[in-house]
């Protein structure tokens, strides 16, 4: 019997990925994903002061806040400022995405500025994180761009381009792009973010079920680098890029 997932898709197969820009009026970028089931909105907030520790060496940052609101999943979840501390998953999902945008930026060349992407989940259906980074690179980007149109800085100081995605093995087969449903029975479990050029900013994988092997890991990193291929070629179709900034992004 051929083997089939959930929602009908073959095991190489992303789910149905859609980025809209400008979502927020007032933010310097931002970008919706719609993802599957998965629905984030991520802002780019443009702060002209450096973080503490780098102020006085000319440099930048970039920092990231994620949240899942209250009913994003099946049951009513309560904030974390209700509870008074961020909840571990929140807090280590939040690490990576700004490690993982940080990447893609040439911190000197943003100045002693801060750009924060605030990622909020509005509906989970697996894969928040990878969805917040793929969209957070496009709505930082936007914030580079609004960065030169009010001549703050002279050239847009992109290093690489930065796309994630889950992989893993479920019943035995390997697939891309686990729903919630696959991600919860996973025997493997992998999120991958990589550059343009197909470096690696991170890999995560867990054996759930107990090991896997080499061969299983050439695998998911084959499927990850399929799937992100295709989320940096939507992410560019997305930002509408000028040929100045196509230029850009090939020479990444």
């Amino acid at each position: 019997m051929q083997f089939q997932r959930i929602d009908g898709r073959e095991p190489r197969d992303l789910r149905n990925i859609r980025f809209t820009r400008g979502v927020n009026r007032y933010a310097e970028g931002s970008a919706l994903v719609e993802w599957g089931e998965t629905k984030v909105i991520c802002t780019a907030s443009v702060e002209d002061k450096a973080p503490a520790f780098l102020r006085g060496t000319g440099t930048g940052w970039v920092s990231a806040e994620y949240a899942m609101l209250p009913r994003s999943t099946h049951q009513r979840m309560q904030r974390d400022i209700s509870k008074g501390k961020l909840n571990g998953r929140g807090s280590e999902i939040q690490r990576l995405i700004g490690r993982s945008l940080r990447a893609a930026v040439d911190m000197p060349g943003l100045g002693e500025r801060t750009i924060w992407i605030d990622c909020d989940v509005l509906q989970a259906d697996g894969g928040t994180r990878t969805a917040s980074i793929s969209a957070g690179f496009v709505a930082l980007f936007d914030a580079l761009r609004w960065l030169r149109a009010e001549q703050k800085i002279s050239s847009i100081p992109l290093k690489t381009q930065i796309g994630a995605v889950s992989a893993g093995k479920v019943d035995g087969v390997m697939m891309l792009d686990l729903c919630y449903e696959e991600d919860s029975r996973a025997e493997v479990d992998a999120n991958l973010i990589m550059t343009g050029d197909g470096s690696f900013v991170e890999l995560q994988g867990t054996g759930e079920g107990g090991v896997f092997t080499r061969a299983e890991l050439d695998e998911i990193v084959s499927l990850g680098w399929d799937g992100i291929s295709a989320i940096h070629k939507m992410q560019r179709e997305c930002l509408e890029l000028t040929e100045e900034e196509k230029k850009l992004f090939l020479s990444c």
